[in-house]
């Protein structure tokens, strides 16, 4: 599909409402653009929120995330099993 867009004097250009469709573009919604060896590619994105934790919530996932004994000879079986 070719269409060509004129990009205003504040640098904006429109996209074709049948790409916004095809794409899920909203009014407003973000959009990711790329130099790409000398082509300009557009993307939809998408935003989502980022979470932030302290260093004694991540030390506690940490400890929750230990293999036991008995999980840590069993993946080592497991892992011997497929080198041979």
């Amino acid at each position: 599909m070719h269409e060509t867009v004129i990009v205003s004097n504040r640098g904006q250009l429109t996209l074709p409402v049948t790409l916004r469709k095809k794409f899920g573009i909203q009014k407003g919604g973000p959009v990711i653009i790329e130099d790409r060896n000398g082509e300009i590619v557009l993307k939809p994105a998408v935003v989502t929120e980022v979470g932030l934790y302290s260093d004694e919530e991540i030390a506690a996932w940490d400890i929750d995330d230990r293999l036991g004994s008995a999980e840590r000879k069993a993946l080592r079986k497991r892992l011997a099993a497929k080198k041979t």
